[in-house]
């Protein structure tokens, strides 16, 4: 299972990318393609055409780390339906862990959990 500060997003590509690039390359795609800062210490994910490899990028601590995934039989599929203009969606960590398990998402159910009120709401004793 990943562990990572609840502050670190993870952006998934929609539209495949050339898997072949590395740091410069996918740092360029972050953006360009999903228009966001390669330095901000977030996870960028990005898949191939054929969906049976996944790239991570992520800044830390002065450098740049990629994990790198193939499966040998099946592929990767995205955690949920997106809109057909999405350049890319944001997943947490746990959808990220299980995406690389294997795990198909749109078929399991996620059961309703308490969220608090939104900041800066006021909550009173009954």
């Amino acid at each position: 299972m990943l562990t990572l500060p609840p502050a670190v997003r993870v952006h998934l590509a929609v539209q495949p990318i050339d898997i072949r690039k590395s740091f410069d390359g996918l740092s360029g795609a972050v953006r360009e393609v999903l228009s966001e800062d390669p330095f901000s210490g977030h996870l960028f994910v990005f898949r191939n055409k054929r969906g049976d490899m996944l790239k991570v990028l992520w800044w830390s601590r002065g450098g740049f780390a990629i994990f790198y995934k193939r499966l040998e039989r099946g592929t990767f599929h995205l955690p949920r339906r997106v809109d057909p203009d999405a350049r890319a969606i944001v997943v947490d960590t746990t959808e990220l862990a299980l995406m690389l398990e294997g795990i198909d998402l749109p078929a399991t159910r996620r059961r309703v959990r308490w969220v608090p009120p939104a900041h800066g709401s006021v909550m009173r004793n009954a």
